[in-house]
């Protein structure tokens, strides 16, 4: 019993999680508009007065809220992780498959078993953390021809998923693949999407035209 209600805690608070990011992409979208200020962009003009252009104080609201999102979603996630550990010292020889939420959560196109939840009292739960998020993104540049959006969380790029070291693991995996197809799997408006990105030369910086 206390594993069934170990997993009904958990669907709940992958639901919560799910509805956060919900309204996190939403606030993204908003603030990435073609012409908005973006995540971090200056919010005075080049001669320092206040962009006319935007509505500073919606725009310093939506960023406030996003970063309580954002802790929020950490929180929820360790949560999540804490109860997953648990499930799996309770049942250890549970075997893994890919079953996702069957509100929050789709299949993706690939074979990712990232995400996982069973109704069955008997059934194991886990779960891939988003360890970056697409801030912003160059247009026509290799992340952005190759289907990366604004709001994206990477889940696995290549072989890299959430742990130490981050960036200059990120950035072996970018440098040791240039021209060669990447498989890249991103939580979307709360769905795991399958992509593939190649690095490659652009006439902008780096080799792929995106800011996580």
């Amino acid at each position: 019993m206390v594993g069934t209600d170990l997993k009904v805690e958990t669907m709940k608070l992958m639901e919560r999680r799910g509805a956060i990011e919900s309204e996190m992409n939403a606030i993204i979208q908003r603030l990435c508009q073609p012409g908005g200020p973006g995540l971090s962009g200056n919010l005075v003009d080049s001669e320092g007065f206040p962009r006319a252009d935007i509505d500073i104080p919606t725009v310093r609201a939506d960023r406030h809220r996003l970063a309580e999102l954002k802790n929020d979603h950490k929180d929820l996630t360790e949560k999540i992780n804490q109860n997953i550990q648990l499930l799996h010292t309770a049942k250890p020889s549970s075997k893994t498959s890919a079953v996702m939420d069957s509100e929050n959560r789709k299949e993706t196109s690939q074979s990712v078993d990232h995400v996982q939840m069973r109704d069955t009292a008997d059934a194991d739960v886990t779960v891939k953390i988003p360890f970056a998020m697409v801030d912003e993104i160059s247009e026509a540049s290799p992340a952005a021809d190759d289907g990366l959006q604004l709001g994206d969380q990477i889940v696995k790029f290549g072989n890299v998923e959430a742990g130490d070291n981050l960036l200059s693991r990120l950035a072996s995996e970018v440098q040791a693949n240039q021209g060669h197809a990447v498989s890249v799997v991103v939580m979307r408006q709360g769905a795991l999407t399958g992509l593939s990105v190649t690095p490659r030369p652009w006439q902008g910086r780096g080799l792929l035209g995106y800011v996580g």
